[in-house]
């Protein structure tokens, strides 16, 4: 016997891709709550995954600019590039990327109430890049819970 979902209830997936100019945070907030908007989402649970080893994907404060500076300047007092890795066959800079990615880690949940994240007023979701140079990133999107029309 198979359970049928109550009325309403689905699922969206989806990605978002991400332009990044170099190393720093890239506010994709907007973005989200744009696609949520589109897929009809209410209430429910959106999940995010970014697919990359060298960046990562964490929620932090929106307000103040120099809130990402100081994070950037954490991350890179965490894992320099002069610290003497093995890996370098893609540059000085990947090595200590995969290190801030692992220690930052790469998927969110974010609960949704009537098609809104439920965000605290001062946070944002940001792709934050670790390599040195622009690049291409993809966020999976994955929405559970209930959906208008």
């Amino acid at each position: 016997m198979t359970a049928s979902a109550p009325p309403g209830l689905g699922q969206a997936v989806g990605r978002i891709v991400v332009d990044t100019r170099g190393e720093g945070l890239i506010d994709v907030t907007a973005r989200i709550e744009g696609w949520l908007r589109g897929e009809g989402c209410c209430d429910g649970l959106v999940t995010l995954f970014l697919r990359h080893t060298s960046a990562s994907l964490t929620i932090q404060e929106n307000a103040d600019r120099d809130v990402q500076t100081d994070l950037v300047t954490a991350l890179r007092r965490l894992a320099p590039e002069d610290a003497g890795w093995v890996h370098t066959t893609e540059g000085p800079d990947d090595m200590p990327a995969h290190v801030k990615s692992m220690l930052t880690g790469v998927n969110l949940a974010v609960p949704v109430r009537r098609g809104q994240m439920l965000l605290g007023r001062w946070q944002g979701i940001f792709v934050v890049e670790h390599r040195a140079h622009p690049q291409r990133r993809e966020i999976a999107v994955h929405f559970l819970g209930e959906k208008s029309g």
